[in-house]
């Protein structure tokens, strides 16, 4: 039934395929240039927190890769308030499909493959110009990191749409940190301040998502708070991360009570 849904989504949207092709070059074209912003502060300087351009390519390419599949598949929540002010919640409700997997795959966007695409090839050509030192624990490490970072990125969205059945209005505050984790997922760690760091790995794990993952796959020492081994932690984190989501979700449905309509 879950394939059938998400099959049924992405065969609707293939059949407009100019506007595919405009979208999907549109995602292209965003993550090239948010990639650029790192390439500029690089050109006046020889490493970002540690790394150099390529080093922080690894990076930037598994955490856009992480991201992309996630907002593929997740994307959607984040605009639950608007369904709970229009009352489109409640026929969602009444469905014998759970309404998590409703919500997110209501607008399961192809046009997010350009940011996959992107960003799988940014961290395989940047994985073999870094120095990569395959070995099958680090080749498998470098097959879960995206998955885990997506699967952490998953929890993110589905937590911050739990929020919105207290703060109906709150589809920024989730996006700061749904996007705001993106940026810092997608940036060397060291370069934040130590207590920034520490939120960001303790709190909401974004540095876990490609920054520790790309330490050890490139043997790089990690700063304080980030060691390097840290880069196996990210399928943990992302079951505790879906472990605290899965409660809150349960938690706000159970608090819904209706559009009042």
């Amino acid at each position: 039934m879950i394939a059938t849904l998400y099959v049924s989504r992405l065969r609707s949207q293939a059949t407009f395929r100019t506007s595919f092709v405009a979208d999907l070059l549109g995602q292209v074209l965003i993550v090239g240039t948010e990639f650029l912003e790192l390439w500029v502060i690089l050109s006046q300087v020889s490493t970002l927190g540690g790394m150099t351009l390529v080093q922080v390519a690894v990076v930037y390419g598994l955490g856009a890769l992480a991201f992309g599949i996630a907002d593929m598949l997740f994307g959607e929540i984040d605009g639950l308030s608007a369904m709970i002010k229009s009352g489109k919640l409640e026929t969602l409700l009444i469905r014998p499909v759970p309404m998590l997997l409703q919500i997110s795959s209501l607008d399961l966007s192809l046009r997010r493959l350009g940011r996959i695409v992107v960003g799988l090839a940014m961290y395989a050509t940047a994985l073999g110009l870094a120095g990569f030192s395959p070995t099958p624990a680090t080749l498998a490490l470098a097959v879960l990191a995206p998955l885990a970072g997506a699967a952490l990125f998953g929890a993110l969205f589905t937590m911050a749409g739990a929020m919105q059945f207290w703060l109906v209005d709150g589809r920024e505050f989730a996006n700061a940190f749904t996007y705001g984790g993106n940026y810092v997922a997608t940036t060397p760690g060291a370069v934040f301040a130590l207590p920034m760091r520490a939120f960001f790995t303790f709190v909401i794990p974004a540095t876990l998502i490609a920054y520790a993952p790309a330490l050890a796959l490139l043997d790089l020492p990690g700063p304080a708070l980030v060691p390097s081994w840290a880069g196996w932690m990210g399928l943990p984190a992302a079951v505790l991360a879906w472990l605290v989501a899965g409660l809150l979700w349960r938690a706000g449905v159970r608090r819904y009570t209706g559009a009042g309509g």
